[in-house]
């Protein structure tokens, strides 16, 4: 029994602090495919008055029936659909759909959340224009 709840509540922490880490709800995959300070050949990446700049890429995966949760980028964050229709509504309520191969500028310092309303997967590559030590996105309150 005691090791029943010490496993239940390691998941639990251990999901808590992957959800803090990425700031979507559990079940949304983020598979970090870049995460430099650098270019290939050494060359420090600088943002104009910002220290500490650091480029993530990302693949995020949201199952069919998923939310990313609400949550809002102090950064830039630019994101190309590989697959499925990503709907992406605001705190206005307006609902932006983002059809594979597109392109998009996710909104900064604006609560929003992705969802999946379809059967299959929803695969994206998100570029996250960040700073070391601070979380892709926050979690709204």
């Amino acid at each position: 029994m005691k090791k029943t709840i010490l496993n239940t509540s390691f998941l639990l922490l251990f999901s808590l602090f992957a959800f803090a880490q990425n700031g979507y709800n559990p079940g949304v995959k983020v598979e970090t495919l870049l995460k430099t300070d650098s270019t290939a050949i050494g060359q420090k990446i600088v943002f104009p008055n910002s220290l500490n700049d650091e480029v993530t890429i990302a693949k995020v995966t949201l199952p069919p029936g998923s939310s990313t949760g609400w949550h809002k980028h102090t950064r830039p964050v630019f994101a190309v659909v590989v697959s499925g229709v990503l709907k992406v509504r605001l705190e206005n309520g307006k609902v932006n759909q983002f059809a594979p191969n597109s392109t998009f500028a996710e909104v900064i310092d604006t609560y929003h959340e992705g969802y999946n309303d379809s059967q299959e997967d929803i695969v994206l590559i998100a570029f996250y224009l960040g700073e070391k030590g601070q979380p892709l996105s926050s979690v709204k309150p």
